[in-house]
């Protein structure tokens, strides 16, 4: 029997545990009067919310990307702000600038105005047309939750969540996200185009009237509780030893990895990988109630934690193969062992 070096969750928090599941789906039921499909995309949002992460969206233009976004924050009663990035887009533009202002009197005095950074969830939409520094600023929010603006630093408010969206196929103009950024990201999410179905809802839902005002079910405080709550939920060895081996084996230059994989990648996932893997898996365990981090609830997050930290070689592109398609073998062939 595996053993857990973790405490067991107490009375309280296994209560706590059985309300936040039911919570969370009240959340998805009010997500869906506003957004229609995309239940695996908004289950990841929530899982990297309750989680402490970041996430970056991927997919092309009029998915509804902002709109599920807003409707989130409207749900969870968090302050939103919108930064469209762009290449003129300067580190000032997100986090605030000293302004001088004219106070009584005729006396002249700097005053901190602050930036759209000073928001609860922050959608920074295509994060990969603003330059370096720009991207910059943005780094040290995320990992810190801090900015630093003309040497004075300032902590942002909590819970602090970033969702950064890319387009996929325009890649003209774009600044590449360097990896140590794309890092700080716990999930990749895939939005893909809406079914047939979906789309005929879609088209019904937004050519009548304005959309419905969503239900306000949880505000900043509670949210921080799930929060706390979810580093709670304990992990058994064996678990812990599965999220290491998983991410190991991406790296081709180590002793672990496949044969196959070899040729294929060029680097593989960091300590990181294996951080976020355990705090998905104990976000995906809480939110369907459960009171310990399963080897299936690590595999089902393994994709949006690792494909965007595994980077491929010149063989596997001429020959087509992803970091999706290499991620979904690695985790089959350590489910069969």
């Amino acid at each position: 029997m595996p053993t857990d070096t973790t405490h067991e969750l107490e009375a309280g928090d296994v209560q706590a545990i059985a309300k936040l599941s039911e919570t969370l789906a009240k959340v998805r039921t009010e997500l869906g009067r506003a957004v229609v499909g995309q239940t695996e995309v908004i289950d990841a949002l929530l899982m990297c919310l309750i989680s402490r992460g970041h996430a970056l969206l991927m997919g092309v233009p009029g998915l509804a990307k902002t709109l599920l976004v807003s409707k989130l924050s409207e749900c969870l009663s968090l302050d939103f702000s919108r930064i469209q990035f762009t290449p003129d887009l300067m580190p000032m533009d997100i986090t605030g600038t000293d302004i001088l202002q004219e106070a009584a009197g005729g006396e002249r005095r700097f005053e901190f105005i602050k930036g759209p950074i000073f928001a609860n969830i922050v959608l920074a939409d295509e994060i990969n047309r603003a330059p370096a520094k720009t991207q910059a600023a943005m780094l040290e929010a995320m990992q810190e939750h801090r900015v630093t603006v003309l040497g004075k630093t300032m902590v942002l408010q909590q819970p602090f969540f970033v969702l950064a969206t890319q387009n996929p196929v325009e890649q003209e103009g774009t600044y590449p996200l360097p990896e140590a950024q794309l890092d700080r990201f716990m999930f990749l999410i895939e939005v893909d185009y809406p079914s047939e179905e979906e789309e005929v809802a879609i088209a019904r839902l937004t050519t009548g009237g304005d959309l419905p005002e969503l239900n306000h079910l949880l505000d900043g405080e509670q949210v921080m509780a799930i929060q706390a709550l979810v580093r709670r939920v304990p992990v058994p060895d064996h678990v812990y030893s599965y999220a290491v081996r998983l991410v190991r084996q991406t790296r081709p230059e180590g002793g672990t990895a496949p044969e196959w994989l070899k040729p294929l990648v060029s680097w593989g996932a960091g300590p990181r990988a294996v951080q976020y893997l355990i705090l998905g898996g104990k976000a995906r365990a809480a939110m369907a109630g459960a009171y310990a981090v399963r080897i299936e609830d690590i595999q089902a997050v393994a994709g949006p934690v690792l494909k965007h930290r595994v980077l491929t070689t010149f063989a596997a592109e001429s020959e087509g193969v992803t970091t999706n398609e290499i991620v979904k073998r690695l985790v089959k062939e350590s489910a069969s062992v």
